[in-house]
Parts: C-alpha cells; structure tokens; sequence
C-alpha cells in the first residue's frame, strides 16, 4: 500500500507524519534527527512498500534529504512561501505541518522546489563561503579606511592612490598613530590579511570549474562577468532548462517588481527580493564593469538612467544581463559584443 510521509524538520528533533492512499494517519509523532531514528520510525510505520516523502526548503534540509532518499522511493522538496499559500492555518504546530505536507503530497499539491546534485550543492557551499570572506574583507577595510580620516594630514603621505595597495599595506603597518588606533589598525590588518588567505584557497578551485566546465566559458564571454561571476551563476543556476522562459528566471533571481492589481488599476513596488540572492548580487554587481566595456549595454544604462533615477537602471541592465546569460545557456552560444568595444 501507497504511504506519504510528511517531515517538519527542525534542527533538534522532527515530526513525522505518515499516511496511506485513503488520507488516513497510519503514524506520527517526533524522532530523534538521526537517520536511524528516522528508518525506524517509518519500518515501524509499514514504509515497506512504495513510500513518498516531503519537507520544506527551510534551513539545513539537505540534512533530512539525504537522509530520506535512499530509506522511500520518491524524496519531494516543497517550496515554504506557495506551501503557506495553499495550506495556511490559524493555528500553527509541527503535528499540523506535517500533516498539511502528507496531505498536499497525497492529493499531489506540492509546489516543488528544486533540488541540485549533491556535486553542485558542495560547489554552491564553496562559493558563498568565498563571498561571505569578501563581504568580511569589505567591511574591515571600511573599518580601516574611516579610521584613517581621522587623520587627514596622513592622505598626502601614503605611496599610492590605493589604500590596499602592496606598498600602501606596508605603509599602514608603519604609520604613527595614537596607541589605541595602532592597536586597532593592526588587528585589522590581521584580519585582513586571515581573510585573503581564506579566499586565495578557492582560487584553485575556481580555476578549475572555469576550465572544466562549458557552461563556465560560455559566461565569461558575457562583459563584466568574470571568471569568478562565471562559476557562480553557472553553479547556482545549475540546469537552466528548469526555467521555461526568461520571466521565470527573472522571478528566480528577484529582479522583477512586486505588483499589485485590482480591477483596471496596476501598480508596481520594490523588487520582491524573493528568489537567489547569490545569482541577483551577482549581476548587480556585474553592470559596472560590464558598462564600462560594451557600448548596446552602457547606452541601454544610459537610457533607463535618463527615465529612472540611477538605482532602478543599474537594476534594470543587471536584468538585461540576465537575460544575455539565460540565452548564452539555453542556445549553448557564446555572447558577442555588437560594435567596438569602450575604451
């Protein structure tokens, strides 16, 4: 007999709910987060035969995922936001989650979130571990930058233009400072210095994806997407025929404008911000660059800026370079510059 199981996985302990075809509760209650619990209690639950089983996307489900997979036929992933849509209660317990995700999986409601390979989960982890080090290194040289004005006499004696330059970082190391923004600027550099090296050990394996991998190549030829950008949007988006065409993509990144209508009446907001964060921070960041060296791109900047105000144009040509990116890989063709390129 057909079981669905319906998992509300919480870092400590889960709910497990199970029922047969008819929608009737064969089982339920907590387990114990380990995956011998979690094959007992379905052993215990008759899950001997064809057996679904669903969780939401939330925190750390890859740990549940793959711990479910190899012990039922069939592992679902439900999208939390449109699961809450569906199936939205007053009164909310992790009995009655469960419950809702058994029910939705047995009458084959579940809007389906999607799961990467195992391989480019491991890569993503890599990745955005790199990013979190570059955002830390950021903010340490703002910290030491903003230090430094107190100091307005030093700017005329530093050896480069660029603060973090070789020589500007040996400079800093030496330059009189009161004793308590020695101490603090030493620390920084420190940290600094830590957190280079943190990211100089992905360079390997940056490289590596980017000689690899065709996908990789095909985005370099893309201005402002780097070797780097490359492997991220590449690693992120995974299988871009997911996508049935380039509004979904948009949605997936969160560079589309909320909206709200009623009767003859559109408005539009903010960008929903609700898709990967990782892929919309990347071809944001990418316009600059990416402007800079295609003249159809900074004139289409250029356009927006005129209409909109600078903010809504950058993200306006970060979504057109979504789109270049999405036909880059769906057509299996690299990008090419239209005109020459800008000085």
């Amino acid at each position: 007999m057909q079981r669905y199981v319906g998992v509300d996985y919480h870092r400590k302990g889960s709910y497990l709910t199970v029922m047969d075809e008819r929608g009737r509760i064969v089982r339920e209650g907590n387990v114990v987060n380990t995956q011998a619990a979690v094959a007992d209690f379905l052993q215990r639950a008759g899950c001997n035969g064809q057996t679904a089983a669903v969780l939401e996307a939330t925190r750390n489900w890859t740990v549940m995922y793959d711990w479910l997979e190899p012990l039922v036929d069939e592992v679902k992933l439900a999208h939390p936001l449109k699961v809450k849509m569906i199936a939205d209660a007053k009164i909310k317990t992790d009995r009655i989650d469960a419950r809702a995700l058994a029910h939705l999986l047995r009458t084959e409601l579940i809007p389906e979130a999607y799961v990467a390979s195992p391989e480019a989960r491991d890569v993503r982890s890599v990745l955005r571990q790199r990013m979190f080090f570059v955002r830390l290194r950021t903010m340490v040289k703002n910290r030491i930058g903003v230090l430094l004005d107190r100091y307005p006499d030093l700017s005329t004696q530093r050896p480069t233009a660029e603060l973090f330059s070789q020589q500007s970082l040996v400079w800093l190391k030496t330059v009189p400072l009161k004793d308590t923004d020695r101490q603090l600027v030493d620390e920084d550099l420190q940290l600094l210095e830590t957190l280079g090296q943190h990211v100089a050990r992905t360079e390997t394996l940056v490289a590596r994806l980017a000689h690899d991998d065709p996908r990789v190549q095909l985005l370099e030829t893309i201005p402002g997407i780097g070797k780097f950008f490359a492997v991220l949007i590449a690693y992120e988006v995974d299988d871009v025929t997911r996508f049935r065409h380039e509004k979904k993509f948009f949605s997936y990144l969160g560079l589309i404008p909320s909206t709200y209508a009623s009767g003859s009446r559109t408005s539009h907001g903010r960008l929903t911000k609700q898709g990967n964060k990782y892929l919309r921070w990347a071809f944001v960041e990418a316009v600059w660059p990416a402007i800079r060296t295609d003249a159809s791109l900074r004139a289409y900047y250029e356009q927006q800026k005129l209409k909109h105000q600078v903010n809504v144009a950058k993200v306006a040509t970060a979504r057109r370079l979504a789109t270049i990116a999405y036909r880059v890989l769906t057509q299996h063709r690299p990008y090419r510059i239209e005109g020459p390129r800008l000085p």
